[in-house]
């Protein structure tokens, strides 16, 4: 179970880096996830720890449910009384083309690959549920290297300018570092959302007393300095933003991991590298920072918001369909915006979940933020669960990501966040080791 978890992470590390115009190693991804689905499934039902997690395993059923009912065909009569469909109705009868039955879905095909985009997510969190503490915290590490090495080849992107051969997506921010993925902003979250985890690992190397503590700082002292410049480097507004918050989560995490009751020596001597750091990059890379915070984005995308807000109240209560944003906004788009740009996304997840989704969508992300609320207290309330307590900290950053961009429609991200729920559900099974 384990091994094929890892095959899994790499996987969609590797091939799962883009949202659009990745059919084929997004279908690899999907192929490899689903026998571990079906065998992680299978060992959650027959062992009986399925009853232990009944309220995130609903949820999971809800997400799934929601895309899956939405592929149902309807009589066309019925279906054209749906809000929203009355244009598209209009049009299929001057065409003299209006079927017999459609489904709810405004994009069916897009609804359906949305369902198939699911396996993986869904395997991660089944199998990392099932699978040891340690192989979880081996897991933890695997996402700590996936991100230095998207730095590591975002680097070579920089370095082999806007016709190098280095970026892994044809339709990718060419002249930016993006590692892995196609979009800056993604690699940007991947980097933010990791910082909480090393901080585990800093707390852990603080209160050992192994012949390799001093190098195990050092390595950790090297991450944090990579990732911090990395952040700086990649230019995502998004990201430079939550920077600050991960960057304190992960002081947290360091100070709790240590055991200690009050700040010691150590920790602030982390802290302080951390602040050396920021102010480094502070002092090098201000002005083309504060360049992109003045850089308007070719679709105004903060601009587009009331527009779709008014779209997704129209298609209430049920929604348009997943995946039919694109199609939608479209329809709505106002005409002085139109131009060589087109709006893929939202960039607020949130919000196209709305449009696409209506109440059904709403109240599984209400129940997800609820269950996040829950799981998160008893982290860091209770003693112990240092990796939950940076689960919950990288699913926080995700989300606050995910209201200004789309970063979970990545399989790279999604894989990640569903594997951060299954360590924060599990809620510090693993507890704090003692000093060696």
């Amino acid at each position: 179970m384990a091994i094929m978890a890892f095959v899994l992470l790499a996987l969609s590390v590797v091939l799962g880096g883009a949202s659009r115009e990745n059919a084929l190693p997004l279908a690899l991804v999907e192929l490899a996830a689903t026998p571990l689905l079906v065998i992680a499934g299978r060992r959650l039902i027959a062992s009986g720890a399925w009853r232990e997690h009944k309220f995130p395993l609903a949820l999971l059923a809800g997400l799934v449910a929601v895309p899956l009912l939405q592929l149902l065909p309807l009589p066309f009569g019925l279906w054209r009384q749906l809000p929203g469909r009355a244009p598209v109705a209009a049009v299929a009868d001057l065409a003299g083309a209006a079927p017999a039955w459609a489904t709810f879905s405004l994009t069916p095909e897009a609804t359906w690959r949305a369902v198939l985009a699911l396996i993986p997510p869904a395997a991660m969190f089944l199998a990392a549920l099932t699978v040891s503490s340690d192989a979880r915290r081996r897991m933890a590490v695997g996402y700590l290297l996936a991100a230095i090495l998207s730095l590591l080849l975002g680097a070579l992107q920089l370095l082999g300018g806007v016709d190098g051969p280095f970026y892994p997506y044809a339709s990718t921010n060419y002249g930016s570092a993006v590692g892995l993925f196609a979009n800056r902003n993604h690699l940007a979250a991947l980097l933010v959302a990791s910082l909480p985890l090393a901080g585990v690992f800093v707390g852990e190397a603080l209160s050992s007393r192994r012949r390799d503590r001093s190098l195990r700082m050092v390595l950790a002292g090297l991450f944090y300095l990579l990732v911090l410049v990395g952040i700086a480097s990649v230019r995502s507004r998004a990201g430079i933003l939550l920077a600050g918050p991960a960057l304190v989560a992960s002081l947290l995490i360091v100070w709790r991991t240590t055991g200690a009751r009050r700040t010691t020596p150590a920790v602030l001597g982390v802290a302080g590298v951390s602040a050396a750091a920021l102010a480094a990059v502070a002092l090098f890379a201000l002005n083309p920072i504060l360049a992109r915070f003045d850089e308007q984005g070719p679709e105004g995308r903060f601009e587009t918001w009331p527009t779709i807000t008014q779209a997704a109240d129209a298609h209430l209560p049920l929604g348009a369909g997943v995946g039919a944003f694109d199609v939608v906004y479209r329809t709505v788009e106002p005409l002085e915006s139109v131009g060589e740009t087109f709006l893929n996304h939202a960039h607020n997840d949130f919000l196209e979940t709305w449009l696409e989704t209506g109440w059904l969508g709403a109240a599984v992300l209400a129940g997800f933020v609820a269950w996040w609320a829950k799981r998160s207290w008893r982290a860091w309330t209770a003693d112990g669960g240092d990796l939950a307590r940076a689960a919950s900290a990288a699913i926080a950053l995700l989300l606050l990501h995910s209201a200004a961009d789309y970063p979970l429609r990545t399989e790279t991200l999604a894989v990640f966040l569903a594997f951060c729920c299954a360590v924060l559900e599990r809620g510090g099974a693993r507890q704090r080791r003692t000093p060696a």
